[in-house]
């Protein structure tokens, strides 16, 4: 038996590579996991009845939707998945995941995968210092300004100084 459909599910487009992308965040990602996927019943403007139209998955529990729609629109930073991590082995293993399978580095802790999706892979520590506010958070804030893949021991110098 099927768990019900969630009231609310992210939609992201895809050229035709869903599915691949769906498994490639479900073996990365915990809590992540492809749940169906649904075949065309007919004929489509990018695509023929059969194919793979639509993945449903989960990335770190959010509800997600593939729809292979073909070339029309590409993904932007207008939306990314914001992954929280504990440790900088944690950062390096989603961060090296990403851009090392054909993604690339961009600024400030985000990267984009090779399907165009932008991810921010963001330690707690910077979240948590950004919060606080006052000085520390403006170090901190400077430091990671000057990053790409965030750095944890930086920032907490950062914070120290």
């Amino acid at each position: 038996m099927n768990p019900p459909t969630p009231k609310n599910t992210i939609c992201l487009w895809y050229d035709k590579d869903a599915l691949a992308a769906a498994r490639f965040y479900a073996a990365t990602f915990p809590d992540s996991r492809v749940t169906a996927v649904h075949h065309a019943p007919s004929d489509y403007p990018s695509g023929k009845a059969g194919d793979v139209l639509t993945v449903e998955f989960t990335v770190c529990g959010v509800a997600c939707l593939g729809l292979n729609g073909g070339p029309a629109f590409k993904h932007s930073e207008a939306f990314s998945f914001q992954i929280a991590t504990d440790t900088q082995e944690e950062t390096d293993r989603y961060w090296n995941a990403i851009v090392g399978n054909g993604g690339s580095e961009s600024a400030c802790g985000w990267c984009r995968d090779r399907w165009g999706l932008c991810w921010q892979i963001t330690p707690r520590v910077l979240t948590q210092a950004l919060a606080a506010g006052g000085p520390a958070a403006k170090r901190a804030f400077e430091a990671m300004m000057e990053m790409g893949k965030i750095d944890i021991a930086r920032i907490e110098a950062a914070l120290r100084a």
